[in-house]
């Protein structure tokens, strides 16, 4: 294409997103479903502004889904993702497994189609587009939902299911394709033996997370500090574009590798920079391939056969549909949710396009049949922002089990010298003892039911999520002194701590734990103070415990000031060698022992000193008479 032609085509893809999206967004429709109608009105089976190339456009816009990939990678912790192991591959595996089985025994019902044949159509349409199901979900606010969360684990599977799936469609070839000599190797371990495959797949995914470990946030810390913001987004793209590069070398999915790479920066410092930086781009890529899924739908093809293509489409979505409703069912979701997980995930995916292609290089099928399959997932991917505004609008409100809709958060109307964030159980403590002490605090809680409660108490508590930059400085954190964080969840902990240090620097934070590992995350945060939540009530107990079977008071308070101080030293040296567990293990061990140590000597020192005489609570318990009776002789003089 001339640089005219590039030129034009830009121009034609830019106005029809400027013109449509406004208006799909006004009627409530969606931004996704601005970007499909404009598609397909400048495609070329409508005004024809754009031809055969959208196709091209196309896998050039399919960066914008690995983008997006990475980015919520970014968002997830690796303790986040390893809590959802168990829907990845429970809902996720069943999932593929069980639409794969159902589509193939009707393909091989109602059609001649061999049984190799079935099954590559079965494999290939039980995959859902994860461009279109996470921008909706994150444009409803829906995607940390419990519905939003299991679709985005259903969609992850799916992303790694597709490399066996590109390994296996070869072995179901039903006609000979002839390859040329001269044809190159696509990736570099093609041809190479499969045990061998294996070793270089699974030797780069752990390059890319050790790389990410020790390596980017290094080298991410060199390009900060020479405070050239295009330095930064040029090495945030260059990381991206150098794992899509790679992973695409070694068979795998891009979107996949980026996505590992998210996860573990996702810890990194400069994990909100990154974000900023690829968002616009990440936006912008999407919203083309949004334009070329709807340009690249065959409406010829429609035309000459619509009652085959209206049938495969309302039959896919129909299949998806009552297997993801008996999934859901299956592992507990509620009606909502479950409605939510169907709806979103009843389409046909994006990688359909890579694996109809792929079967017909193998001849696993013929173009006779993936013709029509390619339009009915195109047509499919078009429908999805539209069967999800059917849910949410018409059946969620008759047969939803509606949830309570998030309330807005409180306007806060008093600025004081201390922020609590969290009013539970533990922060209401921490309030109390302060105002009855003369110190007010901003209270903050995000549970609306505790907040009217602790109102009706007399409490004045403020409803809202203290992770928002804007809520802390609605609280008045411009001024305060010290924020308080006694949230129950880590993870919120640790978005509080994030944010409160990158747009309230000034402020002294002090936080809730609830183990080690957080106490080592928070230890890491460089905060002011770090409390674990049942560290002082399970050394009360073990001191009143000494104390009723023996043990001197005097004796126990020394010991348990002593045990408290070397615990803490102990811990903070520990914080280096966490991640290395047999090193840890080992640390640990040694910790545990050289206390144990420590406050047996402490109790034979005590014994030495009785020995002595020199028994402080006994001298104490013998002369209290004597200071009694001069304290009351000194009371007498004075009047």
């Amino acid at each position: 294409m001339d640089e005219g032609g590039f030129f034009y085509q830009a121009f034609v893809y830019l106005s029809a997103a400027v013109i449509a999206v406004p208006v799909a967004k006004k009627l409530g429709l969606g931004s996704v479903l601005g970007y499909l109608i404009a598609g397909v009105i400048i495609g070329p089976f409508v005004f024809g502004f754009i031809g055969e190339e959208g196709q091209d456009v196309m896998h050039f816009a399919e960066f914008g889904v690995v983008m997006m990939l990475f980015l919520v990678g970014l968002e997830l912790q690796p303790s986040l993702l390893w809590k959802l192991r168990a829907p990845i591959l429970g809902l996720g595996g069943l999932q593929v497994i069980t639409t794969a089985g159902i589509i193939t025994i009707i393909v091989l019902l109602v059609s001649p189609l061999v049984w190799q044949t079935a099954l590559a159509l079965g494999l290939t349409l039980a995959l859902s587009s994860t461009a279109i199901v996470l921008q909706t979900l994150n444009e409803k606010g829906l995607l940390k939902s419990v519905g939003g969360q299991n679709a985005f684990s259903v969609l992850l599977f799916q992303d790694i299911a597709v490399i066996p799936i590109l390994a296996f469609l070869p072995l179901l070839a039903i006609t000979e394709v002839a390859h040329s000599d001269s044809h190159e190797s696509s990736t570099w371990i093609e041809g190479l033996p499969i045990i061998l495959q294996t070793i270089i797949i699974l030797g780069v995914i752990v390059s890319i997370i050790l790389a990410g470990r020790y390596l980017i946030s290094h080298a991410f810390r060199l390009i900060a500090q020479t405070r050239l913001r295009e330095l930064f987004t040029a090495a945030a793209l260059l990381l991206i574009i150098g794992i899509t590069l790679l992973m695409t070398k070694v068979g795998l999915s891009p979107a996949l590798g980026t996505f590992l790479a998210g996860v573990v920066l996702a810890q990194s410092e400069y994990r909100h920079e990154l974000e900023t930086d690829i968002e616009p781009f990440k936006g912008l890529l999407l919203g083309l391939f949004f334009i070329a899924v709807g340009a690249s739908i065959d409406f010829k093809l429609i035309t000459e056969s619509p009652g085959l293509i209206t049938m495969l489409v309302v039959g896919l979505i129909l299949v998806k549909l009552i297997v993801l409703v008996s999934i859901g069912r299956l592992f507990g979701m509620k009606m909502d949710n479950n409605l939510l997980f169907a709806f979103g995930l009843a389409q046909g995916g994006e990688f359909a396009f890579v694996l109809f292609s792929y079967a017909l290089q193998n001849g696993v099928m013929t173009s006779s049949t993936a013709n029509p399959m390619i339009a009915a997932v195109a047509i499919s991917m078009a429908l999805t922002p539209l069967l999800m505004l059917l849910n949410e609008k018409l059946i969620q409100p008759y047969f939803g089990t509606k949830e309570v809709k998030e309330r807005e958060a409180d306007v806060i109307d008093e600025v004081n010298e201390v922020i609590i964030a969290g009013f539970g159980r533990y922060g209401s403590t921490i309030g109390r003892f302060m105002q009855a002490n003369g110190t007010q605090a901003t209270y903050l809680d995000m549970d609306p039911n505790n907040v009217e409660l602790l109102r009706k108490l007399g409490l004045k508590v403020f409803y809202g999520d203290a992770s928002r930059h804007d809520l802390l400085h609605a609280a008045g954190a411009l001024d305060a002194k010290l924020l308080i964080i006694a949230v129950d969840e880590p993870e919120k902990t640790m978005e509080i701590v994030e944010v409160a240090q990158k747009h309230f620097p000034h402020l002294k934070i002090i936080a809730r734990t609830k183990n080690w590992m957080d106490y080592y995350d928070m230890i890491e945060k460089d905060i002011s103070g770090v409390y674990r939540e049942f560290f002082d009530g399970g050394l009360r107990i073990a001191a009143d415990a000494l104390c009723i079977i023996g043990y001197r008071k005097n004796q126990v308070q020394r010991a348990l000031k002593k045990f408290r101080k070397h615990d803490e030293k102990y811990l903070k040296e520990l914080v280096n060698s966490r991640h290395e567990q047999k090193i840890f293990i080992k640390h640990s061990r040694q910790v545990i022992e050289d206390m144990e140590k420590m406050m047996l000597e402490d109790i034979e020192n005590e014994a030495k000193d009785k020995e002595l005489g020199w028994d402080t609570e006994t001298i104490i318990e013998e002369f209290a008479p004597i200071i009694k009776k001069l304290k009351e002789e000194a009371e007498k003089n004075k009047k």
